[in-house]
């Protein structure tokens, strides 16, 4: 590893990147560097040898490695990255991908959860994301993970009663969308005007609520985001109380 801690970042949709988690990383003096799933290679080396590394969401699935062979390489890296115990935090299908990773199953709900909605807790010893409070957070799912052995749940909708895990101190899976950036929502409503379309989802809704739960949210993310970098003992940072070891 070098001297600049660096993240390697596993994007799948070119807008769904750190957003309001890039700050937090330049201002601790990581270098980011971004791998487009399918247009750049998975190098295993580059997966292992980054301080932190982030897979981030998009609209394929775990179900669809057939399709999008290149998936099969991501968790295959994430796996032996886990084994490792290095940092690592997946995003929506980045979290599905580590579910994978670690044994667990993925399945589609047939049902989808899009929109700005709070979180409920689950009451285990230093909860990371309990920090967030009742602030609603972006979802933008429609697949949902088991739970690994080994691994905690942390949060639950009533829809989606998966939504974050931690597998020890060093890994964290969130179904939802800390990252995203409030002012960038256009983006996401853009992109994925489709698949709102298709489920009779009004954007206008969406673009409200982003105004109205934006900025505290943000503010809270950071901190979540800030703190989890600090128990994973990630570079720049001094490692704080964090979660028991998974058996």
């Amino acid at each position: 590893m070098s001297a600049t801690p660096t993240v390697l970042v596993i994007r799948h949709l070119l807008f769904e990147d750190l957003g309001i988690f890039a700050p937090v990383l330049t201002e601790s003096g990581y270098r980011i560097d971004y791998v487009d799933a399918g247009i750049d290679r998975i190098d295993p080396d580059a997966v292992y040898d980054a301080d932190l590394l982030v897979v981030l969401g998009g609209p394929i699935g775990v179900g669809d490695q057939r399709a999008y062979p290149y998936l099969t390489d991501e968790i295959a890296a994430i796996a032996e990255r886990i084994d490792r115990g290095l940092p690592t935090l997946g995003v929506c299908l980045g979290a599905q991908l580590i579910a994978a990773a670690l044994g667990a199953a993925v399945e589609p709900t047939g049902r989808i959860e899009i929109g700005y909605a709070p979180l409920t807790f689950a009451d285990v010893p230093d909860n990371p994301l309990a920090m967030l409070g009742q602030v609603p957070v972006l979802h933008w799912h429609g697949d949902q993970f088991a739970i690994p052995d080994g691994a905690r749940l942390l949060a639950s909708t009533p829809g989606f009663p998966h939504q974050a895990f931690d597998y020890g101190p060093a890994v964290l899976a969130l179904q939802f969308h800390l990252e995203a950036d409030h002012d960038r929502i256009e983006q996401w409503l853009i992109g994925h005007a489709h698949e709102l379309a298709t489920n009779g989802i009004d954007p206008a809704a969406i673009r409200a609520d982003a105004g109205r739960y934006g900025p505290q949210l943000a503010d809270h993310a950071r901190e979540v985001f800030a703190a989890w970098l600090r128990s994973a003992g990630a570079p720049g940072t001094t490692r704080g109380t964090s979660a028991a070891i998974p058996c």
